[in-house]
């Protein structure tokens, strides 16, 4: 569940970051291919944070929370590049 949490939210950094660079500069491509980026950048920080979390306080391997890093990072994060690349 927690891990489901963690992705949604990811969504929710990516409408933000969205929003922000609508708000700040209009719906240009370029603002909305900084935006992406950036939401990419920091959700990178962000998952790679919750799997050193993982690691050195709950007690599981590396080998145990790369696959989760995977899907947390991958699942928002390809999403985002994929909408931007057809849709945006």
């Amino acid at each position: 569940m927690r891990t489901a949490i963690i992705i949604a939210v990811g969504f929710v950094l990516w409408a933000a970051c969205l929003g922000v660079a609508k708000l700040l500069t209009g719906s240009s491509t370029s603002s909305m291919i900084t935006a992406t980026v950036a939401f990419v950048v920091v959700w990178f920080v962000a998952a790679a944070a919750n799997m050193w979390m993982g690691v050195s306080q709950a007690g599981y391997s590396f080998r145990e929370e790369l696959p989760i890093f995977l899907l947390i990072f991958l699942l928002p994060s390809a999403v985002a590049v994929f909408v931007k690349w057809k849709l945006l």
